[in-house]
């Protein structure tokens, strides 16, 4: 995928004074966080900002090799002039429920990505195969720490941004956006994706994993399907303009 130069346009604008950078799906690649925040950063030391908003669309854990790392270098990231914005992906909701006391989801979140992040924090997932529940339970607790906790539940819904509405998977079409629901926000696919009206803003989206940036009238899905293509994307916008950034494969 090549990263693309500003275009202008006549549709939709973000908010006046910012800039923002939507980044999709990490799901566990530090290797290329790191590639798209040194992406970003040079960007902005030859094309300076005002104020830039960096949004990351949710699912930074699961699946990749390095859950525990991400969650470390977002939790303590600071940069000046940007302002650091997580959205809560289907992915955090469920290790989230897990931790309250859902014992239950263990054994099939392992099975779509959280083997990859227990292992991440020392842990091996074959140990389950021999502990109940309220031990598997207790597990997973001891080994992710309280700061991380913490960050995680410090995660929104949403963030508006101009003529634009980042969330993580999408929105229930007609359904005003003070009444969507949080399993709608975090889950939702076809209903959504499938739909082609106007939604008073241009949503921006990860969850469902596409070759390219699918860039649509009413909606931008972003996540590009890192942990399995190597390929990290990001949607820029300042003003009426747009443009992308990824990672090389």
């Amino acid at each position: 995928m090549l990263n693309r130069s500003p275009r202008r346009h006549d549709g939709p604008a973000g908010t006046p004074g910012y800039r923002a950078y939507a980044v999709g799906d990490v799901h566990g690649r530090l290797d290329l966080l790191e590639e798209l925040l040194a992406k970003i950063h040079a960007e902005l030391q030859h094309r300076p900002a005002g104020k830039t908003l960096l949004v990351f669309v949710g699912d930074l854990i699961d699946r990749g090799p390095s859950s525990a790392h991400v969650l470390e270098r977002l939790r303590t990231y600071r940069r000046e002039g940007i302002h650091p914005v997580f959205l809560l992906g289907n992915h955090e909701e469920v290790l989230l429920r897990i931790l309250r006391g859902d014992a239950e989801l263990i054994t099939k979140w392992c099975c779509f990505g959280g083997s990859e992040c227990l292992e991440s924090y020392g842990v091996d997932p074959a140990q389950f195969t021999h502990l109940n529940d309220e031990e598997a339970l207790e597990l997973v607790r001891n080994a992710i720490p309280k700061e991380h906790i913490q960050f995680l539940e410090s995660f929104v819904d949403s963030c508006r941004f101009g003529d634009y509405l980042f969330v993580h998977a999408g929105i229930r079409p007609g359904i005003e956006l003070n009444q969507q629901r949080q399993s709608d926000l975090r889950w939702i696919r076809e209903p959504f994706l499938l739909d082609d009206s106007d939604h008073g803003f241009v949503v921006v989206h990860g969850h469902t994993i596409s070759e390219e940036i699918d860039e649509r009238p009413n909606r931008i899905g972003i996540d590009t399907g890192a942990y399995r293509t190597g390929i990290l994307s990001a949607l820029g916008i300042e003003g009426n303009e747009r443009w992308l950034l990824a990672t090389a494969r």
